[in-house]
């Protein structure tokens, strides 16, 4: 078996705690168990875990019993989709799925009915692509349209001006000059030609281009934080906001098994070859310098089972900004631009996957426009 065995051995590993009152019992039911789905005794196996599950839920068994729930599942599941069962299948496969959220099965290990259940159960169980302002039903191109931005959002031209969000649009010549600058009035001059520069009616006090960006940031602010020292507008979100605006469209979903471009290995920790080393190894170790099919299945076990991967759906997502033409800046010539951002326990929260497209798209954006031009490459605030 492939990852569900895995984590069934490791249940195994739980429920043998001397701390549980006939840990031993259990461990002999389960075991038997899973023998007889290995040995296709479908029937014989369903009676087998009907005893483990009375045994589990006796006084003294509260942790075991709870460690059981989604082993248990997956064993019944796999025996009723033999038994042309579907829709019980489905539930347990479900009831699986909710304490393994990221598992998957090998089809060269089950069977096509136990692959066909467990498929339906995770499409059944998997939470669709929504926006990510779910929270009240309302796209983030039309909060943006309806944000109401503080007064007074304009960013101080102190010495810590360069390091706002004001960095996402500074030119490389801009973050030189503005890192030289030793007075404040040095520094107001500064930023007073830096706007001026932008404005797409020069000479006028209607800037669109600065009242945008820094609606953006206001915007960004209040609804992209991540913690309590980093403003929203500073993170990654918050830098694709702030130069693009509001996608046209959000997408978030789970993360799951083998979906992150990061991971090398699909989030996995062993893989093929170290099955095979293993299988090699047992090999020259046996007299007989061979390997029983029992054998084969426990190395394959060990290496493909539930533990081998990332499964932890709840820390792990993500999270898509679809951009097409009409919300992109002349610019950029692309029709569309995906922003991909990751979210993953350990690996940081909202990450931006900088790819060709991605990079490309903001640094076109990024650069300053000639006035005549700039109006195209800002949509109203």
């Amino acid at each position: 078996m492939t990852r569900p065995a895995r984590f069934l051995a490791l249940v195994l590993v739980l429920i043998a705690s001397p701390l549980v009152a006939n840990a031993q019992t259990l461990q002999e039911l389960f075991q038997k168990a899973k023998a007889q789905v290995k040995g296709e005794a479908w029937h014989e196996a369903l009676k087998t875990l009907d005893s483990l599950d009375a045994e589990a839920a006796k006084p003294g068994n509260e942790g075991a019993k709870q460690q059981l729930i989604g082993p248990s599942a997956f064993l019944r599941a796999v025996c009723d989709a033999n038994l042309g069962n579907t829709d019980i299948a489905k539930q347990e496969f479900t009831t699986y799925l909710k304490v393994n959220p990221n598992a998957n099965l090998d089809p060269s290990m089950y069977s096509k009915k136990a692959i066909a259940a467990f498929d339906e159960a995770r499409k059944a169980s998997a939470p669709a692509e929504t926006d990510a302002a779910a929270d009240n039903n309302a796209s983030l191109f039309t909060r943006y349209q309806e944000f109401k931005p503080p007064a007074n959002i304009s960013e101080p031209a102190g010495e810590k001006w360069g390091d706002s969000p004001v960095k996402w649009i500074m030119t490389a010549s801009e973050k030189k000059t503005w890192a030289s600058l030793s007075s404040a009035s040095e520094r107001a001059e500064f930023v007073q030609k830096f706007w001026a520069s932008r404005n797409p009616k020069p000479g006028t006090d209607d800037n669109v281009f600065q009242t945008t960006f820094e609606r953006r940031v206001a915007f960004a602010d209040q609804y992209f934080p991540q913690d309590e020292k980093t403003r929203g507008s500073m993170t990654d979100r918050g830098m694709v906001f702030v130069i693009l605006g509001p996608p046209t469209y959000v997408g978030r979903k789970p993360l799951r098994t083998g979906e992150d471009s990061s991971e090398a290995a699909g989030l996995s920790t062993v893989n093929s070859s170290d099955q095979r080393t293993a299988t090699a190894a047992a090999v020259v170790a046996s007299p007989k310098g061979r390997i029983s099919s029992g054998q084969a299945a426990a190395i394959s076990d060990k290496y493909n089972g539930p533990g081998t991967q990332a499964i932890d759906s709840n820390a792990n997502w993500r999270e898509v900004w679809h951009y097409r033409k009409e919300l992109l800046p002349k610019a950029v010539p692309y029709l569309q631009v995906d922003f991909e951002f990751i979210t993953r326990k350990g690996y940081g929260q909202n990450i931006l996957q900088r790819d060709h497209t991605s990079t490309s798209a903001l640094d076109k954006a990024r650069l300053p426009v000639p006035n005549a031009q700039q109006t195209a490459a800002v949509p109203s605030p």
